[in-house]
C-alpha cells in the first residue's frame, strides 16, 4: 500500500509503514464519511500521530491529480490534520469538481507531512530535497518538495514557479520577496 523506501530514507523515517497505513486509512476514510453523510471516528490512533504536524494530502485518480490541500503550520494533531486536508483535496480544491464516490474508490493518496519552516537563501535550495514557501506582503505561494522532481524544474525555475503560485513577478525571490523552505516525509498509496 505505502510507497517503497530505500534503505537510507527509511533510517531517516520519522513515520513506521504502521503509522503511514493508518494516515492513509484516515484520508480514505474521511472522504468516504464525507461522501455518505457519516461520522468519522477520529479517536487518535497513537502518541506519535497525535503530535502536531503541518501536512499536505494529495490525490490522484488515473495517475492525474485530483486536488492538493494542506496545512503549512502544525496546528493540530497529526491525524486530524490529515482527515481534514483529505476532505478539502477531495471537496474544496476550486480547481476541481468534487469527487463523486465512484472517484473516492479509485483515489491513490499521497501524504506529505511537514517539517517546520526555516528561512532560506536560494543558493541553499536543493531539488527534490526542499519544498518552498515565498511570501511578500499578503501574497504567499508554496510548493512540495516532489513538485519540481515531477517538471524536471532546476532550482532557478522552482523559485520562479513558487513566486508565480505566490501572484508574484517570477523574478521576486531576487527582489526582496521572504523565502522559507522545508522538508517533507511522502508516502501514499501505490501509483
Amino acid at each position: 500500500m505505502c510507497s517503497q523506501l530505500s534503505p537510507a530514507d527509511r533510517a531517516e523515517a520519522a513515520y513506521s509503514e504502521e503509522d503511514r497505513r493508518l494516515l492513509l486509512d484516515i484520508a480514505h476514510r474521511s472522504i468516504l464519511a464525507a461522501l455518505r453523510q457519516a461520522d468519522l471516528d477520529l479517536t487518535p490512533p497513537n502518541e506519535k500521530l497525535a503530535q502536531p504536524r503541518g501536512a499536505f494530502t494529495t490525490l490522484h485518480l488515473d495517475g492525474q491529480l485530483r486536488g492538493c490541500v494542506g496545512y503549512i503550520l502544525a496546528a493540530k494533531p497529526l491525524y486530524s490534520t490529515v482527515a481534514e486536508t483529505a476532505q478539502a483535496a477531495a471537496f474544496q480544491d476550486f480547481r476541481f469538481y468534487p469527487v463523486t464516490l465512484q472517484e473516492a474508490e479509485r483515489l491513490k493518496i499521497e501524504i506529505s507531512v511537514l517539517s517546520p519552516l526555516q528561512p532560506i537563501r536560494p543558493e541553499e535550495v536543493e531539488i527534490g530535497r526542499h519544498g518552498l514557501v515565498v511570501s511578500w506582503g499578503n501574497r504567499r505561494g508554496l510548493l512540495l518538495p516532489q513538485v519540481p522532481l515531477e517538471h524536471g524544474w532546476n532550482r532557478e525555475t522552482f523559485l520562479e514557479q513558487t513566486c508565480i503560485k505566490a501572484g508574484l513577478a517570477a523574478d521576486a525571490w531576487k527582489s526582496g520577496a521572504n523565502l522559507e523552505s522545508f522538508t517533507a516525509e511522502i508516502f501514499g498509496d501505490s501509483l
